[in-house]
């Protein structure tokens, strides 16, 4: 399996986690009975579940763009040393923005998240062939 699909199973497991890391706690805070009903009228979170569900969103929304660039490094059969790495910076880059966000710190969760972005543009460059 090239490396790059690996990471990106790691990336889904990481996405899974965070799923359960904002879910958990929101479902605490709404209650059975919204659950249980038909979930008229939106429940808003606040606090740390929420920022956690936002992350969760932010790496839904990234993940789609790494998915995207894994395919075309495998597919265009330019996997090599710069793609991989770029693969593991970005996974690095979404597992430390997840307490980042959760933390609400402002300026370096964004360089997290842009390290994570450049990462996965990166990989894409690499297998069009460009420097």
């Amino acid at each position: 399996m090239p490396v790059e699909v690996e990471v990106l199973a790691y990336a889904v497991l990481l996405a899974v986690a965070q799923l359960f890391l904002f879910a958990i706690p929101a479902n605490l805070t709404i209650g059975s009975r919204y659950l249980a009903g038909p979930r008229d009228g939106g429940v808003k979170l606040e606090g740390v579940p929420a920022r956690l569900q936002r992350a969760f969103l932010n790496h839904i929304e990234g993940l789609v763009l790494f998915m995207a660039a894994v395919v075309v490094v495998t597919l265009g059969d330019a996997s090599s040393n710069r793609t991989e790495t770029a693969a593991w910076v970005y996974l690095t880059a979404r597992i430390v923005y997840v307490p980042l966000y959760a933390a609400g710190t402002p300026y370096v969760r964004s360089l997290v998240w842009a390290t994570g972005f450049i990462a996965t543009l990166s990989m894409v460059v690499v297998a069009l062939g460009e420097p």
